[in-house]
């Protein structure tokens, strides 16, 4: 099994608000007025773009001007740059720790190792290539453009775990469409079982 870390695991609330307050203040330091109506409707279109840089796109959304644009991501990066938080998804560790004891490979990109050992449960996870097939391999994202859409081109099974900014993305194709989605922990066991069947 595949997880994003992002989203199925990391609920990131909290990196999604530092960001959008992080951009509204820095558009304020350009004269250009934000508020959460208006990032609501930015992050909106950056999602129905399918933008693979949804803050970018709400920038550029926000800001219109290349120089400006350029000059509020120089200042969105300064204020938010080496932000890490981390929100472990409410009981998530238990599911994952099930699923290692029925003796399933989770994998999870080698970047994330950090931020998932400091969580507890790094040990969980093999990291980079788990050395499966695709066709043997569940992929647990909550992005139908980054996650689910390139998983299914590889043969993998899906489920889609809407939450986040991404949850109001919708398939353009049967390519994008997951498996099964879910919206909680609960479900996302019964999804893994069904799928596993």
């Amino acid at each position: 099994m595949l997880f994003d870390v992002g989203g199925p695991i990391d609920l990131e609330f909290a990196h999604e608000i530092a960001m959008d307050g992080a951009i509204a203040s820095a558009c304020g330091l350009e004269g250009i007025r934000i508020d959460e109506a208006v990032i609501e409707a930015a992050s909106q279109r950056a999602v129905e773009a399918f933008a693979s840089d949804a803050y970018g796109h709400m920038i550029e959304t926000l800001c219109g001007d290349p120089r400006t644009v350029e000059r509020v991501r120089q200042r969105v990066q300064a204020m938010v740059g080496k932000l890490d938080v981390f929100q472990l998804r409410p009981e998530i560790d238990g599911l994952l720790r099930k699923l290692r004891q029925l003796g399933l490979t989770l994998g999870a990109a080698d970047s994330e190792r950090e931020r998932l050992d400091r969580a507890g449960i790094g040990d969980l996870f093999v990291y980079g290539d788990p050395g499966l097939l695709p066709t043997e391999c569940i992929m647990v994202g909550d992005r139908l453009d980054n996650d689910i859409a390139p998983a299914k081109a590889l043969g993998m099974a899906t489920i889609r775990f809407r939450t986040g900014r991404h949850r109001r993305q919708t398939p353009r194709s049967p390519a994008e469409a997951p498996d099964i989605e879910v919206t909680d922990v609960a479900e996302l066991k019964a999804a893994i079982e069904s799928l596993l069947r």
